[in-house]
């Protein structure tokens, strides 16, 4: 049952993720990094086709202290919980009175992917967060920078990006920097540490 203080208290920040290519081992060096108490809801978008993500919202459940579930439709998100998108779906978050939601669609791919870390971004360009924190990770290709540029343009937005040295690919990450929508890459270590200087704790 949620209350009013929950309402008011869920309304601050959340955390969004960008994986592709590597994603799952970067994915398992950031997630076990960040506490339980955790002040805010974090989302993942990782490139995954259908019937894959289950197996790794668990792996991650396991390692973390935050709880990790593969993202259900009409999801509440709440602080100290981690949402992965479900693989061949595009996921967003919609608001519901003082409350946010979990909504998929089945829309077509988008740079190539579903479900696609743009189309999660750009839905939080409407939701009722004061400050949004996103990271890229290590992945071919450039999703991920296209929505956070539109979300700034809305939003508070906090932009890390991973470095090259600590991806797999350094193609989402790198479109990130020299977009000019962060600073250099840096190490999974320091993103984890920056996501828990911004959004703080319980």
């Amino acid at each position: 049952m949620i209350t009013k203080a929950d309402e008011i208290k869920a309304g601050r920040k959340i955390v969004a993720i960008a994986s592709s290519t590597g994603g799952p081992k970067a994915l398992q060096g950031l997630i076990p990094l960040l506490p339980a108490n955790l002040n805010a809801p974090v989302l993942i978008v990782q490139h995954m086709p259908a019937g894959f993500t289950e197996a790794l919202a668990a792996r991650l459940n396991t390692l973390s202290p935050l709880a990790v579930k593969e993202a259900a439709e009409g999801d509440v998100l709440r602080q100290g919980q981690v949402y992965l998108a479900r693989g061949g779906r595009h996921m967003k978050v919609v608001r519901s009175g003082a409350r946010h939601v979990i909504r998929y669609s089945d829309e077509p791919p988008r740079e190539g992917v579903r479900p696609c870390a743009n189309y999660m971004y750009e839905s939080l360009a409407t939701c009722g967060y004061e400050e949004i924190v996103c990271a890229v990770l290590t992945g071919m290709g450039a999703d991920g920078t296209v929505g956070i540029r539109n979300l700034k343009e809305k939003k508070n937005v906090k932009v890390f990006a991973q470095s090259e040295e600590s991806s797999t690919v350094y193609g989402m990450p790198k479109s990130i920097v020299v977009s000019g929508l962060s600073g250099k890459g840096i190490s999974l270590e320091r993103i984890a540490q920056e996501i828990i200087r911004n959004v703080g704790v319980i």
